[in-house]
């Protein structure tokens, strides 16, 4: 890829961009379509329902099954009981579905066999299997004509590499420019006085347009507190006023009060959102739902906070179906435009000409928020493991990394900082997109000054470290608990406090504080909301900065000090954690997760284990989406 120098301007950058983008794919392949297809509705049936499934809101390893899991299917061991799926019986399955389906090759023959799957391995309640699968069908076969897999394939998928082997997710790599990468220089410390600047971060809203209060919280739906959720028994409380420990989404009015309270957490420069906006009602949702959603939301962030200007990112929620994000090249009524367009609509306020072209294009942009910082908002549901689209072709969709790339080489000519914000983590992405983008984050270690994402729940981040020798860390992503309660959380947002708006400012992050609103007291009788500072992240945890050494070292203090790490236990879900112990093998699986970065690498965690043994990936990553 050429590289752009400053002078050439971002019309150049943007060039180069979408012509990419118009370069052809190769043919898509044809071979056992209905099995393909048969498939990807189970999968879909199963990323929709998983995140309801009430279990263990920690990574837990697995322990006595009798099958290990891929890292593209980590959620399915946890939640359905596939642990008692047998490889041969696995091809048996599909290889039956396969013969069914040829027999009557058509999309209605298809859902009906997914739907007796669905009800069969009691995923979910036979309503919802038949809205879930009526809903993917369409898009599920569109992507199925593209890419397909054979039965030893699709078991190779479900129950690893011992059962069968699959490739569609095959390695790639992007291109670096030939400039040199200048000699780490990391940021010095603000001076005394300096400015400080406050960021406002809210992720994972999840409005539910039919939450109810007194309704079921433990109903056999995927989502509960609901119209439709019934009623509970007598002898069990039902959904409170301003939300609920279970697996319920937020009324309307808890996220107005979240904003309306924010006043005590402030003055903000400016905000970060990074999405996730409709309820966890994906096996129902239309596109009128999404954009009822997206609109409704917008224009009450724009009328608590006024002036404050917004920087959105796209969540993996916003779609229907959920994670369904097809590429650029994917045109029609089955592409994204429908999304892309009424966003850009909704956030032209916020943002410029520019940013708002790309949003368009493939839901990513970037602008100058102030004087020597760039601000990049990624599309993250083109790294994801549950984005069905990319079955078709995952090598770096829309160009993205390879826009990023040429964005942080600009930057880096200008002498520019670089914020970027995100929606899913890196270290929960696609194996190649991780990777590469890992790459890409050490050859920018000088100029990226942090990494925001949201979309686990919990209040976490991830190490990045050298690629040499995976010793030396240098950058650090901050990934911020949810607003919505799901699952068994309570309420709540982050600020973050970075070097301020003058000239010569590192723009890092220097501090940062998260807020919660405790359900328990809220929803007593004649409570009222009260948002409330749960902690400051360096006071609690004696942090002399916020640098990503001192976070690499907090995680090896936790590892040595049982008290800290349960400190940390209990702020890692908002001041309401499970009921369960968090023992030691869930305590470095927890430790694990944030050194790791990048998907798939379990030589980021052979110090913190026995002997400096490496871990078992398929326990360590199988970290259960909340999302």
């Amino acid at each position: 890829m050429p590289h752009h120098r400053a002078s050439s301007g971002q019309d150049h950058l943007r060039a180069g961009w979408e012509q990419r983008l118009e370069r052809s794919l190769p043919a898509p392949r044809v071979g056992l379509f209905w099995m393909g297809l048969g498939l990807a509705l189970v999968l879909a049936l199963f990323d929709s329902t998983v995140l309801w499934v009430p279990a263990r809101a920690y990574p837990l390893p697995s322990e006595g099954h009798s099958v290990k899991f891929s890292a593209i299917a980590p959620p399915l061991q946890n939640a359905f009981g596939w642990q008692n799926l047998t490889c041969p019986a696995c091809k048996v399955l599909f290889t039956a579905l396969n013969h069914g389906l040829k027999k009557e090759p058509n999309v209605a023959r298809v859902g009906s066999v997914a739907i007796k799957i669905c009800k069969m391995l009691n995923i979910a309640p036979l309503n919802v299997c038949q809205s879930a699968v009526h809903l993917f069908e369409d898009d599920v076969v569109e992507v199925w004509t593209r890419s397909v897999l054979s039965p030893s394939e699709a078991c190779g998928l479900l129950l690893g590499s011992s059962c069968g082997h699959w490739d569609i997710f095959s390695t790639w790599n992007i291109s670096l420019p030939s400039v040199p990468k200048p000699p780490p220089k990391p940021p010095s410390p603000p001076a005394p006085g300096a400015p400080v600047s406050r960021v406002l971060f809210l992720t994972d809203l999840h409005w539910d347009h039919e939450y109810l209060e007194g309704t079921d919280p433990y109903c056999a739906d995927p989502l509960c507190c609901r119209r439709g959720s019934g009623w509970p028994p007598n002898s069990q409380k039902g959904a409170g006023f301003w939300g609920e420990y279970s697996k319920c989404d937020l009324p309307l009015r808890t996220l107005e009060s979240l904003l309306k309270g924010l006043g005590p957490a402030g003055p903000f420069e400016m905000v970060y959102w990074t999405g996730d906006i409709p309820a966890h009602d994906v096996w129902q949702q239309s596109r009128q739902d999404q954009l009822r959603a997206l609109t409704t939301i917008t224009d009450l962030v724009r009328k608590f906070l006024g002036p404050v200007p917004v920087y959105p990112a796209v969540g993996n929620h916003e779609s229907t179906p959920v994670n369904g994000f097809p590429p650029p090249f994917i045109k029609g009524n089955q592409s994204s435009q429908w999304l892309y367009e009424a966003m850009a609509k909704a956030w032209e306020p916020w943002l410029p000409a520019d940013a708002l072209h790309t949003l368009r294009i493939g839901g990513f942009y970037a602008l100058t928020p102030r004087p020597g910082l760039r601000l990049i908002s990624l599309n993250m549901n083109f790294c994801s493991r549950e984005n069905f689209w990319l079955l078709i072709n995952s090598t770096d969709p829309a160009g993205q990394l390879q826009w990023l790339v040429e964005e942080l080489q600009a930057a880096e000519n200008r002498g520019d900082k670089v914020h970027i914000i995100g929606h899913i983590p890196p270290g929960h992405c696609l194996k190649s997109w991780s990777w590469n983008y890992y790459k890409i984050i050490a050859r920018y270690e000088n100029t990226l000054a942090g990494q925001f994402f949201g979309h686990t729940h919990v209040d976490e981040f991830e190490i990045f470290y050298d690629e040499e020798t995976l010793s030396r860390p240098l950058a650090v992503a901050f990934l911020a608990p949810s607003a919505t309660t799901f699952i068994n959380l309570n309420p709540g947002y982050r600020v973050y406090q970075i070097d301020g708006n003058y000239p010569g400012s590192s723009h890092v992050v220097l501090d940062h504080e998260t807020y919660i609103l405790n359900l328990t007291q809220a929803n007593a009788p004649g409570g009222t909301p009260s948002w409330k500072r749960l902690y400051r992240a360096r006071e609690t945890y004696g942090l002399p900065d916020a640098m990503p050494a001192t976070w690499h070292n907090l995680v090896y203090r936790m590892r040595d000090d049982e008290q800290l790490f349960q400190t940390f236990w209990f702020l890692y879900h908002k001041g309401h954690p499970p009921s369960e112990p968090c023992g030691t093998p869930c305590r470095l699986a927890t430790l694990c997760a944030q050194l790791s970065a990048r998907a798939d690498s379990p030589a980021l965690c052979r110090h913190l284990m026995p002997n400096g043994s490496l871990p078992d990936a398929n326990n360590l990553w199988s970290r259960p989406l909340l999302c």
